[in-house]
C-alpha cells in the first residue's frame, strides 16, 4: 500500500501518513483546500507538507485555520514561558547540541497534553535545522493497537479509568521534577484507556508516557499494565516513521496516535531544530 497515489497525495504507510500534494503554507487556504486538509487529516493521521520555508508567524497562521492555537505548560530553562510558536530542539540550556537537552520526554511514546482535561487535537513541527542522518520522528497507530487486542482485553479493558499528569511526565522521563507552580496549574486528570475518536467513532488505546496509574488498581500492578500497553502500542506493524527532509511540516491527529523523537543521530554535535504549534482539543475524551 505504500506510495500509492490518493487524489494527488502520496500514502507512506499502512499505519498512516500521506504526503500532500504540493501546497504553500505561507498563504490562507481557499475553502476547497482546507477541506482536503481536513478529509486527510482524519483519514489518513498524519500529513506531510514538503519543502515550506515558514515564518513562526505564518506557522501560527496556519494552524489557526484549523482550530485554536495551545501554549506549553512547560517553562523555558530561564523560568519564562514557552512561546505559542515554540523551539523542539536537542539544545542544552546554554544553546549547545546534547545527548540530554532541556526537555527530553519528546524521546518517549507519549500522545501531546494528555495531562489536560481536553487533550491536544493537532500538533504540528516544521523542519528548521536537521542533521546529515536520523533524527526521525515515529507515529505509532493507537486505532491499530486497539483493533489488535484480543476481545477478552478489550471487555477487560473497556471501563478502565487512567490518571495522567504533568507530575508523571516528569517523573518517568527523568525530567526536573514538576515545579508547584506547574503542578498547581496543570493537576492531574482522568481519562478512559479506551478513548473514542471524537470524529471517527473508533476506539483508540490511550496510553503514553503522561500516565501515572489505574484508577482502583494497586499502583505497581497499573503501571506494569500501562507499560505493557505503550509497548504493544509502539510494535512495529502499527509504526510509521518520518525521515525528515529540510522545510517538511508535519501534521498529525493526538486523538489516534503516539508520537516520539529518535536519538538516533550525533545529539551532542549535530544540531536537530524544528518549530512546533499545537491546537487546543475541544473534546473530553470518552
Amino acid at each position: 500500500m505504500n506510495d500509492i497515489s490518493i487524489r494527488g497525495m502520496q500514502r507512506l504507510s499502512t499505519a498512516g501518513g500521506v504526503e500532500m500534494p504540493p501546497m504553500d503554507l505561507s498563504k490562507p487556504l481557499n475553502e476547497a483546500e482546507k477541506k482536503l486538509v481536513r478529509d486527510a487529516f482524519l483519514e489518513h493521521h498524519i500529513l506531510v507538507f514538503r519543502e515550506q520555508t515558514l515564518s513562526k508567524e505564518e506557522q501560527a497562521a496556519f494552524t489557526k485555520q484549523f482550530g485554536e492555537l495551545e501554549s506549553h505548560v512547560a517553562r523555558r530553562h530561564d523560568g519564562t514561558e514557552t512561546p505559542i510558536v515554540h523551539t523542539v530542539s536537542n539544545l542544552d540550556a546554554d544553546g549547545n547540541p546534547s545527548y540530554k537537552p532541556v526537555t527530553h520526554g519528546n524521546y518517549f511514546w507519549h500522545t501531546d497534553k494528555s495531562y489536560h482535561a481536553l487533550p491536544s487535537l493537532a500538533t504540528l513541527l516544521h523542519a528548521i535545522e536537521l542533521p546529515e542522518k536520523g533524527g526521525h520522528t515515529q507515529f505509532a497507530n493507537t486505532y491499530m493497537a486497539y483493533e489488535a487486542l484480543p476481545d477478552d482485553k478489550k471487555h477487560e479493558y473497556a471501563d478502565l479509568k487512567v490518571v495522567h499528569s504533568w507530575e508523571a511526565n516528569r517523573r518517568n522521563t527523568g525530567n526536573r521534577p514538576a515545579t508547584d507552580e506547574e503542578k498547581r496549574d496543570r493537576p492531574p486528570v482522568t481519562h478512559p484507556l479506551i478513548r473514542t475518536h471524537p470524529e471517527t467513532g473508533r476506539k483508540v488505546l490511550y496510553v503514553g508516557i503522561h500516565t501515572s496509574h489505574i484508577v482502583d488498581r494497586p499502583q505497581e500492578e497499573g503501571r506494569k499494565l500501562l507499560d505493557e500497553l505503550t509497548t504493544f502500542a509502539g510494535q512495529d506493524d502499527f509504526v510509521y516513521t518520518h525521515e525528515w527532509q529540510p522545510g517538511d511540516l508535519v501534521m498529525w491527529d493526538n486523538r489516534c496516535l503516539l508520537h516520539r523523537a529518535n536519538a538516533n543521530y550525533g545529539m551532542n554535535k549535530e544540531r536537530r531544530i524544528l518549530h512546533r504549534t499545537v491546537i487546543k482539543g475541544d473534546d473530553v475524551p470518552h
